[in-house]
């Protein structure tokens, strides 16, 4: 079992596969978007697997696909696939805005071993889920709702970032149209990566997790393991020394989280 310096279990891999996306939220990418990689900077997916793989070896046993919007990478039911497939690895989920999630995606992705999703939905209402995105359609992710359902990517997470201006009102439709859809509502506050201290919310909230319980590691689009959220730290994957990355990677786990100015979360994967 992977243990930090602080004797934190590390089980759990989120991977993003990629740093496009066809969203514009307020919290996770400059209106004016980002300078996007090339495609020579960015994983291939068969090294992702490799990289999964030696996770597994070393005691990860949960990978959350992540991006950008992991489902604008090519070819991702494949990385599912790969990954499902490695000994040790027990579960292998994926957060998305639903966009993309037509039935023959999310049946392809369920037979690929997918076993759940998170999908981010933070009202619904379309003209703030227009602000909000900045370019979407509400019902585009709602349709993406009924095909994971329609293909048994269950339990399904809804994802609703609590911003400052959210109402009582907001959260219990989002949670009675949850109830009514057999859906999990996970409420996260909204946060800035450059600072912790602004972390707050006038609503109980299920998410950042605490730092003395994280059991994390990312893996960004551009091949960097970085410990921690909160923190500018990075470590760049050595492919031909994958296991000693990750192990360097876990020693480097801070015991709390402060900064991230480096990236913005669009290139972390969140």
């Amino acid at each position: 079992m992977l243990r930090d310096c602080f004797g934190r279990a590390v089980n759990y891999l989120r991977v993003s596969v990629t740093d496009k996306c066809n969203f514009r939220c307020v919290y996770c990418m400059p209106e004016e978007g980002i300078r996007l990689k090339d495609s020579s900077e960015i994983l291939r997916l068969e090294q992702i697997a490799q990289i999964a793989a030696a996770g597994a070896k070393l005691g990860i046993t949960q990978v959350r696909i992540t991006g950008g919007e992991p489902l604008v990478r090519r070819n991702l039911v494949q990385l599912i696939r790969w990954i499902a497939q490695i000994p040790k690895i027990e579960e292998v989920v994926m957060t998305t805005n639903g966009v993309l999630l037509d039935s023959k995606t999310a049946f392809a992705l369920k037979d690929a071993g997918l076993g759940r999703l998170n999908i981010s939905l933070d009202t619904l209402r379309p003209e703030r889920f227009r602000k909000t995105t900045r370019c979407g359609q509400l019902q585009d992710t709602l349709n993406g709702v009924a095909a994971a359902k329609a293909a048994g990517l269950t339990p399904i997470k809804i994802n609703m970032v609590i911003f400052q201006d959210t109402t009582q009102f907001e959260i219990d439709e989002m949670l009675a149209f949850c109830t009514q859809e057999g859906l999990t509502l996970q409420k996260i506050m909204q946060f800035s990566l450059y600072d912790r201290k602004d972390n707050v919310s006038n609503f109980q909230t299920d998410r950042p997790p605490k730092c003395a319980g994280c059991n994390r590691l990312r893996l960004t689009a551009d091949g960097y393991f970085k410990p921690c959220l909160l923190s500018n730290n990075e470590i760049k994957v050595d492919m031909n020394r994958i296991e000693e990355s990750i192990l360097q990677a876990v020693r480097a786990k801070p015991k709390c989280g402060a900064s991230c100015n480096s990236r913005v979360m669009s290139q972390i994967g969140g």
